[in-house]
């Protein structure tokens, strides 16, 4: 599977993720940028895994405009490990894209492990 073919299956199910999300929500999530990359680059791998399926970098909403040279938010969403751990089902991929991006929104929001498990975002 090519990346470009990952990325066209990718962005439709961000795009439905953020629609479905309550009305107060939708906004905020379409001002968050969303990459779609292939995989963690290598200090990230390093730090955090190579098959890391999503990261939330920057400020949390929580956070905006309350610390000094912070980065603003960011969603990456990689796509080889996702791949790899739907196991190379294109709808169980696309399912996990929307779970992916839909946690780590929450991370922006600013909620933490337990809170992602009780919203079945874990």
């Amino acid at each position: 599977m090519t990346f470009a073919e990952l990325e066209r299956w990718a962005w439709p199910e961000v795009e439905e993720a953020q629609r479905n999300l309550p009305d107060d929500l939708v906004e905020l999530a379409r001002k968050v940028p969303v990459a779609l990359c292939a995989v963690p680059d290598d200090a990230t791998a390093r730090e955090l895994g190579d098959d890391l399926l999503g990261l939330f970098e920057g400020e949390s909403f929580a956070e905006e405009g309350a610390t000094t040279g912070s980065a603003p938010g960011r969603i990456s969403l990689f796509l080889e490990p996702l791949w790899e751990y739907s196991g190379h089902d294109p709808e169980q991929f696309r399912e996990e894209v929307r779970v992916t991006y839909l946690h780590e929104f929450g991370h922006y929001l600013g909620w933490d492990e337990d809170e992602l498990e009780a919203r079945d975002l874990f």
